[in-house]
């Protein structure tokens, strides 16, 4: 791993990207450390005369560009040669408020220090951008080796609670369980939440957690109540196979339907979107002929659907999305002006019409619709 030529021994590349290497796996964040003042160190910041190929004079300090500064945490986004990398300040932090961000403490501390405020010994380990030594102050090394996920103290997750859920990604992506005394830890917190917390980072990791569409980590979820970080009613696990589902109907926001299965989500907050995929579902009634499913589900997210076959007519649901909603009418409004019939409200009652006879007869052709729609506005329209 070489993102980035510099060659200073207080730069360290930290997290996610050193497991993944270790892992063998491609990384797509690359976070950074410096040990002291990263922002000082970015605004000083000019790249090693290890570049292949020197520029002219004046172009080489145009490599570098600071994208973003958040002085309060001590962290700077940087593009360097192409690549944009967060570089992170050491520092120490505390959680006044549980549950919610971090207040940072010190800039500048020790990497030992620094360590302290990270989730997992696995996301724990440092590794030197100049000599690429790894440095592990947790034991992270070994813990990535038996796949095991351990935090680093006993308020971890008192501290963090959306540690829960990422431990619960982890598992999913990674393979690794949570150690017996974590996993002891995780099963207090659950007895006795603190529900004033950051529910926008919950939302975050439900995302990230969810839309890698595991029914495995779902199970998981819902049997070992991590559930009730989204809310306290009890929530039993359907029958339905929702991996399989988002897998076959190629859903783009699966997180949504596993957290809809939870009923009361209003603690997250939900954009408007994901607001009328779970407004939609709660709206449906109880369709029965083809043509009232057909109404009913039109204009509805493909999420709307999965979630009624989840939680409420399996059968309906799927004979929509198998069979319904690939029937569309040829008939226009057009159409039914050249016939004579003149454009009024009258039309959609027409079109509902059309669409009845067509649910039968999916073959049918656009001067059988027209024939329909005659036919239909002389008898009633025309009395």
């Amino acid at each position: 791993m070489n993102i980035l030529n510099i060659n200073d021994t207080k730069l360290y590349y930290v997290g996610g990207v050193v497991r993944d290497e270790i892992l063998g796996l491609e990384s797509f964040d690359v976070d950074m450390v410096y040990e002291g003042n990263a922002i000082e160190f970015a605004e000083n910041l000019t790249p090693h005369p290890s570049f292949e190929h020197p520029l002219p004079q004046g172009a080489r300090e145009n490599l570098i560009e600071i994208l973003q500064i958040n002085k309060p945490f001590g962290t700077v986004r940087i593009k360097i040669d192409g690549c944009e990398v967060d570089i992170a300040s050491t520092r120490e932090e505390v959680y006044e408020r549980k549950g919610h961000l971090p207040v940072v403490t010190k800039i500048g501390c020790s990497l030992k220090d620094d360590v302290m405020r990270r989730d997992f010994t696995i996301n724990s380990l440092y590794k030197s951008a100049a000599t690429g030594e790894i440095i592990d102050f947790t034991g992270g090394l070994k813990d990535i080796k038996n796949r095991t996920l351990r935090v680093l103290h006993d308020n971890s997750f008192v501290d963090d609670p959306t540690r829960i859920i990422r431990a619960l990604k982890f598992s999913v992506r990674f393979g690794f369980r949570l150690d017996e005394h974590t996993k002891k830890l995780q099963d207090s917190y659950l007895k006795n939440i603190n529900y004033d917390m950051c529910y926008k980072r919950i939302k975050k990791e439900l995302i990230e957690t969810f839309n890698l569409n595991s029914q495995a980590a779902f199970e998981k979820f819902i049997n070992e109540d991590i559930y009730k970080l989204v809310t306290p009613q009890n929530v039993k696990l359907p029958d339905v196979n929702i991996e399989e589902l988002v897998k076959k109907y190629k859903i783009t926001r699966p997180w949504i339907i596993y957290a809809g299965v939870l009923g009361d989500i209003s603690k997250l907050p939900l954009t408007k979107a994901e607001q009328k995929i779970l407004d939609d579902f709660k709206a449906v009634k109880n369709p029965e002929t083809d043509f009232e499913i057909y109404k009913t589900f039109e204009k509805a997210s493909p999420e709307t659907v999965i979630l009624y076959a989840v939680l409420k007519d399996y059968k309906k649901a799927i004979h929509y999305l198998d069979n319904l909603r690939k029937i569309k009418l040829l008939i226009t409004g057009k159409d039914l002006q050249k016939i004579g019939i003149a454009p009024s409200p009258t039309y959609q009652e027409i079109f509902d019409r059309v669409l009845t006879e067509k649910l039968k007869n999916p073959a049918m052709s656009k001067n059988d619709e027209i024939k329909i729609a005659r036919t239909y506005y002389n008898a009633i329209f025309k009395k």
